[in-house]
């Protein structure tokens, strides 16, 4: 069997609305550019020496119908005016030979700005955890830190990024937020 570690990684986002909630999400994919594909949703390991790149480099290089690796964020709502985000979140160490942290994170009223900074707070955590480091929890969730670099060991740092889409539900119909870390082999 084949040994798939992508290459590359890029970050995406799209909203959708209609009156069926699947066609609310596949509007949302549409939007994100990722609707033609074969999409396979995977757990959160941003792969050693992988390079983050543009969406638009990164769907140049996807053909239709290609099966794509993924992580993604999705929330959906049919209440109106419910303000819901999906997130993606990335640590990204600063040594190429560590692998990285990918989180996904949803949720109900959290404006972009907090959404995205939740879901790089939580990927850093989590590669902290992973990698079994005592992280003192206070440190890394605090609000205030404006700072997108944590310090997770004494050789190892992550630097951190986010991609989240917000959008408010409409009256009527499904709308769908949508958040994603796209994978090239």
């Amino acid at each position: 069997m084949k040994t798939i570690i992508p290459s590359c990684l890029f970050l995406t986002k799209g909203r959708g609305q209609h009156k069926e909630k699947l066609a609310s999400f596949e509007q949302a994919l549409r939007d994100a550019g990722i609707a033609p594909f074969n999409l396979v949703k995977t757990s959160s390991i941003f792969p050693p020496h992988c390079k983050l790149i543009s969406r638009e480099e990164g769907l140049k290089s996807l053909r239709p119908g290609q099966i794509v690796f993924l992580v993604m964020s999705e929330n959906s709502t049919n209440e109106a005016h419910r303000l819901i985000s999906a997130s993606v979140g990335l640590a990204i160490p600063n040594n190429p030979v560590h692998y990285g942290y990918l989180s996904e994170h949803h949720s109900f009223g959290q404006s972009e700005k907090e959404a995205g900074l939740y879901a790089e707070q939580l990927a850093a955590y989590m590669l902290a955890t992973t990698l079994g480091k005592n992280f003192d929890i206070n440190q890394i969730w605090t609000e205030e830190k404006k700072e997108q670099t944590y310090r997770i060991a004494e050789d190892l740092f992550v630097r951190t990024r986010s991609i989240t889409q917000t959008t408010k539900g409409e009256k009527g119909l499904w709308t769908t937020a949508l958040a994603a870390a796209v994978f090239i082999s």
